[in-house]
Formats: structure tokens, sequence, C-alpha cells
């Protein structure tokens, strides 16, 4: 299960589904995404290849969030 943590407006939230985290937040406390034990499907992989953009786009938008 994954797991993802925020802060907003001083409130840690916890998210299992990445798309349910809000646009708008102060922080990223947790990044905890369920990684499957190997040997990995062709889909698996493809998914844990996206992971880093995913955190760097919640890092970009706790960028803007600050301005």
């Amino acid at each position: 299960m994954h797991k993802f943590v925020i802060r907003k407006n001083n409130e840690l939230l916890t998210y299992n589904n990445y798309e349910d985290i809000p646009l708008e937040f102060d922080h990223v406390i947790e990044f905890n995404p369920s990684i499957p034990e190997e040997p990995h499907t062709e889909e698996q992989h493809e998914e844990i290849e996206q992971w880093n953009y995913k955190l760097a786009v919640l890092m970009e938008r706790e960028r803007a969030s600050s301005n």
C-alpha cells in the first residue's frame, strides 16, 4: 500500500492514492510508494519508473504553494 503524507495548514494528511493529493499544500512529509516484490512485470516496471517523476511534480507543487 502506498503512503503519502503532506502538511496542509499545519495538519498532516495521509493518502494511499497519489491522485488524491490536493494541488496545493505546504510540504511533502513522506513519499512512500509501494514497490512489489521482484520479479516485476513490464507493467510494474513502468509504474516504478514513474515514481521519481511523480515526486518531482509534488516538489514543484510544494514550491509553487510557498510563493
